[in-house]
């Protein structure tokens, strides 16, 4: 068995940024199976925006740690983009990690059937 996170703002789309996705739809899945599909709440900041003098050297090092720490039982994160810093810490965690984008749906049959690619384009310097 096998639970994967997929970050989302609506249940239905992955995410496109991993720190202003609210949720996570997580699937357990067995034998190409799905087995169960339950939404959880994600620490996120909601106000966070790209300036100039934005300093991301400091910015949400908790808030990561944290948004890691709800799937902590799962074994994939599936999301749309992600900073460095998030990228490490999910990595760190364990998690196999893939950056994609489309329905949550899709992202699960596509990992299901083995066919899901991770785009490392999709991780953006913080």
């Amino acid at each position: 068995m096998i639970k994967i996170a997929v970050t989302t703002q609506d249940g239905k789309k992955v995410s496109g940024h991993f720190g202003m996705a609210p949720y996570y739809r997580v699937i357990q899945v067995d034998a190409g199976k799905i087995l169960g599909d339950t939404t959880r709440e994600k620490p996120h900041n909601q106000s966070h925006e790209h300036s100039s003098d934005h300093e991301h050297g400091h910015h949400g090092h908790g808030l990561g740690r944290r948004a890691i720490q709800v799937i902590d039982d799962c074994q994939v994160l599936i999301c749309g983009g992600m900073g460095q810093p998030a990228f490490q810490k999910a990595q760190d965690a364990g998690l196999d990690i893939y950056l994609t984008g489309g329905s949550v749906d899709d992202a699960i049959q596509s990992y299901i059937k083995g066919e899901l690619k991770s785009d490392q384009r999709r991780i953006h310097s913080h």
